[in-house]
């Protein structure tokens, strides 16, 4: 699909010959006389590059940069002025502009900065961020991307890529949702062992019977029904990686016979007596603090060992605020393509209010809200009140008010609640009860709770 570029300018003449300039180069133009117009197209289309002036009136070129970013994370901006100076540049680039050209330039000069900007904002994936394996194409496909822009995420990411090129055993530890199992496989898909088997066993999915049969495999009439000699999960791993998915559950008598198949890398099959060789990589997960399981008696200490060689902790999502539009974004855009719907966006509200959530149940929680508001929304830009969280945690949405609360307890009680659910948010508790956050401000004064409910960093 050709690349669409739009140029910002409020002078006809720049958008006329950048436009022709761009079109030679083989790319799609638009073109937007003020940062408004520009926005609105940024909203109805996506656009692989933004060119804009800095000096407009109405909305000048930062001002674009800030709101396009918030509206599509993954735009590459690019500014370009006739009046640079060492501090524009630097907020230009505190905003996340991808580059900063001085007027007058060549050509060249504007073909080679888009050019650069688009190979190096690979599908479309922001520039400061990483779709991990977006180098690497036919290693990674779409289903198996990592969207990041955090930096404890991207050195998380580097760490992989250089301990995937060995055969340490790695254990991955992050609360329920993080993305342990994308980690898994990205390990063995930048390993030497790409090309082998990927074997994935739930240790918390299996009943204890049946794990030692799963993992060791049997021999033929070990058993009624044992009709034929099976391999287990290790065995099937051979030559590739397999993963322990929630290790923490597996009870302790399978624990301690799995310590020494990791030892000696043999197992013996149910019913027989030959030990078999087994070549592999392994990789556990847990969402669990596996050393405290340790503590408490629930986990073998030198199982704990044999496991954690490189330990990887992923940061809740939480964490990672950053993370939540450009995930938010990639959720929306799959799920309108997966159901055949036309292209939705989310409001800049939306993604703020996305932004805000505490997210307990961390990406996947993410991923099943997006995939509600897509269905359920019949408008092409989501807004905040099509998003649904789960509210697993946080406080609850009900109020109870005792007979006898005076009208003015009643009303504080009732805001301080709505702002409680949104975080301290006043902007958007003031949308939720129909009035303005200057008139939230204003109870809060009259009523004495000024700047005691909330810190003076909530969003307004």
């Amino acid at each position: 699909m050709q690349n669409q570029i739009l140029i910002v300018d409020d002078d006809p003449l720049v958008r006329k010959s950048l436009g022709e300039v761009i079109k030679r180069a083989g790319y799609g133009i638009q073109a937007a006389n003020d940062g408004y117009e520009a926005l609105e197209a940024i909203r109805q289309e996506q656009f692989s590059v933004v060119v804009t002036d800095i000096s407009m009136p109405k909305m000048d070129g930062l001002q674009v940069l800030q709101r396009a970013k918030v509206i599509a994370p993954d735009v590459a901006v690019i500014l370009i002025t006739g009046y640079a100076t060492v501090d524009s540049a630097v907020e230009a680039m505190k905003y996340g502009a991808y580059d900063y050209i001085a007027k007058p330039f060549s050509p060249a000069k504007i073909e080679s900065v888009i050019g650069n900007a688009i190979a190096r904002v690979p599908d479309r994936i922001v520039e400061g961020a990483a779709r991990y394996g977006a180098r690497d194409a036919d290693v990674f496909s779409p289903e198996h991307s990592i969207i990041t822009a955090e930096p404890q995420m991207l050195d998380i990411l580097d760490k992989v890529k250089r301990i995937a090129q060995t055969d340490s055993t790695v254990l991955i530890q992050g609360e329920s949702g993080t993305g342990k199992e994308l980690i898994a496989r990205a390990i063995h898909r930048y390993s030497r062992r790409s090309g082998g088997p990927y074997v994935a066993f739930n240790c918390a999915a299996m009943p204890e019977t049946l794990v030692e049969n799963e993992l060791f495999g049997h021999e033929k009439g070990v058993y009624t029904g044992a009709i034929a000699r099976q391999a287990g999960k290790l065995e099937q791993a051979h030559g590739g990686t397999i993963l322990f998915d929630e290790v923490s559950e597996m009870a302790k008598p399978v624990q301690a016979k799995l310590l020494r198949a990791i030892q000696e890398r043999e197992v013996v099959r149910l019913g027989g007596s030959a030990s078999v060789k087994v070549d592999i990589r392994i990789v556990a997960t847990t969402n669990r603090e596996l050393a405290a399981e340790v503590d408490e008696g629930n986990f073998r200490e030198d199982l704990f060992f044999r496991l954690c060689v490189v330990p990887i902790v992923l940061p809740p999502l939480r964490e990672r605020k950053d993370d939540v539009p450009l995930l938010a974004r990639y959720f929306t855009q799959r799920f309108c393509a997966r159901i055949g719907a036309k292209p939705k966006t989310l409001s800049p509200r939306a993604i703020e209010a996305l932004r805000e959530h505490p997210w307990p149940g961390n990406i996947r929680e993410l991923e099943n809200t997006i995939e509600r508001a897509v269905a359920l929304s019949q408008k092409r830009i989501i807004s905040p009140g099509e998003l649904s969280f789960s509210g697993r945690k946080g406080p609850s949405k009900y109020i109870s008010i005792e007979t006898g609360t005076t009208l003015k307890e009643a009303e504080w009680e009732i805001i301080r609640r709505t702002l409680e659910c949104v975080d301290g948010n006043k902007q958007r508790a003031a949308d939720i009860l129909g009035i303005t956050s200057k008139t939230i401000r204003s109870k809060q004064r009259q009523y004495g709770y000024d700047g005691l409910l909330l810190s003076e960093s909530a969003i307004e």
